[in-house]
This record gives C-alpha cells, sequence and structure tokens, in this order.
C-alpha cells in the first residue's frame, strides 16, 4: 500500500510542476509574442489588441506598399533602402545577409542619422527578414 501512495504522491508533484511551468512561468495563453523575425503575432486568442501590436502592424502594412510600389515602378531589388514608415526605415536585404547589405550607401539615411530608431529588413520578394 505504501508503494501506492508514494506513486501517488509522485504524480502529483509532477502535474503540479506542468502546471507551474506552463502557467506561472510560461505566462498567458491569450497574447501577444514576437516571433523570430520580431513580428508581433497571436498566441492563442487576445481579447484586445494592445497599440503597440497595432503600431507595428500599420507600420508593416506601410513597409509592405512601399515595396509594392517600387516593385511596380520597375524597380531591380539588390540592397538598398526603400523609405520611412513612422519610426522605421525600410530597407532591402539579401538573405543571407552579405557585406553589401552593410554598406553606408545601401542603408537608409534617416536610420544612420538617428532620425528613425527602428528598422524593416525584406528581402528581395518582399518577405519580412526581421523587425528590429
Amino acid at each position: 500500500m505504501k508503494k501506492w501512495m508514494i506513486i501517488i504522491i509522485a504524480v502529483l508533484i509532477v502535474i503540479l510542476a506542468v502546471f507551474f511551468v506552463r502557467f506561472i512561468i510560461g505566462g498567458p495563453e491569450d497574447s501577444w509574442i514576437k516571433d523570430s523575425r520580431g513580428v508581433w503575432i497571436k498566441h492563442g486568442n487576445p481579447a484586445e489588441t494592445t497599440d503597440y501590436v497595432t503600431e507595428q502592424q500599420n507600420t508593416v502594412n506601410c513597409a509592405l506598399n512601399l515595396y509594392q510600389q517600387a516593385k511596380n515602378s520597375g524597380m531591380q531589388f539588390s540592397s538598398q533602402c526603400l523609405g520611412t514608415c513612422g519610426n522605421y526605415a525600410v530597407d532591402i536585404v539579401h538573405v543571407p545577409r552579405n557585406s553589401k547589405d552593410n554598406l553606408l550607401e545601401n542603408q537608409c539615411a534617416d536610420f544612420l542619422s538617428g532620425k528613425v530608431s527602428s528598422f524593416i529588413e525584406l528581402d528581395e520578394s518582399g518577405e519580412i527578414i526581421r523587425i528590429v
């Protein structure tokens, strides 16, 4: 009988440990989290969209519009600045990044001068590489 009590206690401890890790350390189920690129994405079904998420979504839409306008005008993408959206510079970069992406002439002047403090990097096909 003692053996069963030890097993039951051990199972309860494991259940409590999983609960603690998932809900106490893991945070709420329904929230916004950043993916590996820095893009805010839904985690579960958040009740509201916070201002910083809405701001980033609007900035991403603006960046994609800049990309589409440049593409429609016949621009050949390599490694260049497309412009700015809010507090973000919008840059085209190679995947994987290469030395051309780090040349000053290929980066947005507004970012280099400090006029904007963040940037969005897109690849040559308009996919988001990272947001910083």
